[in-house]
């Protein structure tokens, strides 16, 4: 019964934190894709989306089994490492958004930026190679990030195929309503996203560390749904204490 509670932990926090990621990273690929596609023409801007899905699924086909095969307890330490950098960033940036001392991520404002610098180039061809090459770094750039989530989070809890169909599965949901919707996905709570999944990649980083040092932590995988609590409540504490205290907020805004 416990060893089931701690599995379903593990795979509760897994897809959460993959999913989530997944979702903000494609919400700013496709905002670019889309201000390519309007204002260039979408034959060359999807070229540059093809080229960059191959280019990342060969990522994941050269060092996705080859992870597998490093010895577990290296793996996690150095994986939960990686999270934790990636996590403190996420969250960093998210908590001194959400204190008011950075500026939200605007998909409209980084919308209109795109178009007006592609705009500038001149006018399109039939082929155009300033919409291949922006769409292509922005997928792959984006994608990059997806990719080293699935990967690190899937390997280290030997849930790879897991974490790949969860990523797929958000890729295209965020892909389908911003087709619909044909427009900068502006409407999304991206900070709120970016938290959760700082929360999440931190929780995992922790946790994973500590394997990887050989803690044994009470409640085994249960315990890290006591971490993403923990870590809830710490973000919430500092986000009120940034509120409060302006200048140590704005020194760290400024690091």
């Amino acid at each position: 019964m416990i060893a089931s509670i701690s599995a379903s932990s593990t795979t509760i926090v897994l897809v959460g934190a993959v999913f989530l990621a997944s979702a903000v990273e494609m919400v700013e690929a496709l905002t670019i894709v889309l201000a390519v596609g309007h204002v260039r023409g979408w034959r060359s801007a999807l070229q540059g989306v093809g080229v960059a899905l191959l280019a990342l699924a060969a990522l994941v086909g050269a060092f996705g089994p080859a992870l597998v095969h490093v010895p577990l307890s290296a793996l996690r330490l150095v994986v939960g490492s990686i999270l934790l950098v990636f996590g403190m960033q996420w969250l960093r940036k998210a908590i001194l958004r959400s204190s008011g001392h950075k500026a939200k991520h605007d998909e409209d404002a980084i919308y209109r930026a795109t178009v007006a610098e592609l705009q500038a180039q001149g006018v399109a061809t039939k082929r155009d190679p300033v919409a291949f090459v922006v769409a292509f770094k922005g997928v792959f750039l984006e994608g990059l990030e997806i990719v080293i989530t699935v990967l690190t989070l899937g390997t280290s809890a030997h849930r790879l195929g897991l974490a790949v169909i969860v990523a797929a599965i958000a890729v295209v949901l965020v892909g389908a309503v911003g087709m619909v919707v044909a427009k900068q996905l502006s409407s999304v709570p991206e900070n709120a996203m970016k938290m959760a999944v700082g929360i999440l990649l931190v929780s995992y980083g922790t946790f994973w560390t500590g394997e990887g040092l050989h803690v044994r932590w009470p409640g085994g995988d249960t315990m890290l749904l006591g971490l993403v609590a923990l870590y809830v409540i710490a973000t919430g504490v500092m986000v009120r204490l940034f509120r409060v205290n302006r200048d140590v907020a704005q020194g760290l805004a400024h690091e």
